[in-house]
């Protein structure tokens, strides 16, 4: 009776346990006419296995399996392992590479339109000429709880929502298809945009340090290294100077500042945020009324605001508030990741928004572009639901910054100290409302390096917002930035 009792406590046992999780990529063959040739290329897709090593007692148990993530790589037909090779995901956190995928750097694109002109749904699907799959073979990573990217059955997600886990995860993942691949001797950036430019900058350091795995360089779309410059919390002043030249542009493109170029409207704009306005913020209640007054005039007529709202709101001028405030004549508010963008609310005395018009304007192509491509091009089904922005991320973990501004400007400099060949590309949209360009500039000038170092570091410039390739000038002149910079040997 005790036999049988305990064949059946194993077999209820071995019912209840999950089954290993096993990689499921898949690979399939395709072509794309660029530079006026054919190029012939591997698509692989799916989700490979994440595990780590078990101790316990000081013994070796093993590796556990921890995540399954979604990647999806292009690799050009015939050429040899020493062709560069560019991972590149995006930032959120909580956002899946779908942005970069199929919007910039990928072989196909999506057909979303844009500010004015936004395609109605299905939306289409569309060769990219302008790949950088051209020059450098590809692997976009969706972080767990991203894409189709999950935590093992029975595993925590939580354990990778956070600064320190999703670095260590990422670079696994960087790691194992450097290695099954054969690519350790090939030339290897790391693009990433947004909050994914704080992940690279940190994962060039943690790839360098924990594994001797050297990159090229950074492609950093959209840039924000140190959040202290974003975040308007309380005794921060800094990024009240830092997006004013962003709200003059949203400005200019709005028609606030008539036939004035850009160009001239911006450098007034800098020099302005640069000197004397972070001085009047200071100054607080020291300056005197006619300082108070020249300021308000001089913010108001850069940001395109009123000089009553600007007195109102204490000479700062919060972004959401901004974005709310500026066409609030016409009933409009303008996108926080593109103030191109224009959308209204149901209530037009609100103080905030309750939706970025340049999210909601192109979320929709996007879904369904990668949900038809993945399935019906490249042969990957699933019925999960592909999580292009995932809340279910936060709240997301800075423990390690705990009392400290989150910024990985030391990160960059120690990767730089170890790796002096080091090259990093900036790309910055004038009109992007979330990691506005003069804090780039700011942040990019506190990396501590040497100056003749500093040669490495080269910044190009959009007249669009932070999905800049949205806009089909500067997603053509941003690729072709891109294909240089890959392409360019110290």
């Amino acid at each position: 009776m005790a036999a049988s009792e305990d064949r059946a406590d194993e077999a209820k046992q071995e019912s209840t346990t999950p089954a290993e999780p096993v990689d499921d990529l898949v690979s399939t063959h395709h072509t794309i006419t660029a530079d006026g040739a054919e190029l012939a290329y591997t698509a692989t897709t799916g989700r490979i296995v994440l595990r780590e090593e078990v101790h316990a007692d000081g013994k070796f148990e093993g590796f556990k399996p921890k995540a399954e993530v979604f990647l999806t790589s292009y690799v050009a037909d015939g050429e040899p392992g020493s062709r560069p090779v560019t991972f590149a995901f995006n930032g959120g956190p909580g956002s899946s590479s779908v942005w970069l995928h199929v919007g910039l750097l990928g072989p196909r694109r999506v057909v979303s339109g844009d500010a004015g002109d936004l395609a109605p749904p299905p939306y289409g699907l569309a060769d990219n000429p302008e790949t950088l799959l051209r020059h450098s073979d590809l692997v976009f990573i969706d972080p767990v709880s991203t894409g189709y990217s999950r935590a093992v059955e029975g595993g925590t997600p939580g354990d990778f929502h956070g600064y320190q886990k999703d670095i260590e995860s990422i670079a696994e993942v960087i790691r194992l298809w450097t290695t099954r691949n054969g690519r350790w001797m090939s030339p290897k950036y790391l693009a990433g945009e947004s909050y994914g430019t704080l992940r690279a900058a940190a994962l060039a350091e943690h790839l360098q340090s924990r594994h001797g795995l050297y990159p090229n360089g950074l492609l950093l779309i959209s840039s924000v290294l140190d959040m202290g410059t974003i975040r308007f919390t309380e005794g921060n002043d800094l990024p009240y100077s830092l997006f004013l030249p962003t709200y003059a542009a949203i400005a200019h493109y709005h028609g606030k500042h008539g036939d004035r170029p850009l160009r001239e409207v911006l450098d007034e704009a800098e020099k302005f945020a640069a000197e004397d306005y972070p001085w009047a913020l200071a100054r607080g209640a020291r300056l005197s009324a006619s300082e108070r007054e020249d300021v308000v005039r001089r913010v108001a007529v850069l940001s395109g605001l009123s000089e009553d709202y600007v007195d109102r709101a204490n000479l700062r001028i919060e972004h959401i508030r901004f974005f709310t405030e500026l066409l609030r004549d016409r009933r409009e508010t303008v996108g926080r990741m593109d103030g191109r963008f224009t959308g209204w609310e149901r209530d037009a005395a609100g103080e905030h928004f309750t939706d970025d018009p340049s999210i909601s304007g192109i979320r929709g192509a996007y879904s369904a572009a990668i949900n038809h491509y993945l399935r019906e091009e490249l042969d990957y089904a699933s019925d999960l639901p592909y999580e292009t922005l995932s809340s279910r991320v936060h709240p997301w973990s800075y423990k390690e910054f705990e009392g400290a501004s989150v910024s990985v400007v030391d990160k960059l400099g120690a990767a730089f100290q170890a790796n002096p060949h080091l090259r990093v590309h900036v790309g910055c949209g004038y009109t992007d409302g979330a990691t506005p360009y003069f804090a780039a500039e700011h942040v990019l000038a506190q990396v501590p390096i040497p100056e003749r170092l500093r040669e490495n570091i080269d910044v190009r410039y959009y007249p669009a917002g932070h999905m800049m390739y949205v806009h089909e000038e500067s997603r053509i002149q941003q690729s072709a930035d891109l294909a240089e910079f890959v392409n360019t040997r110290p």
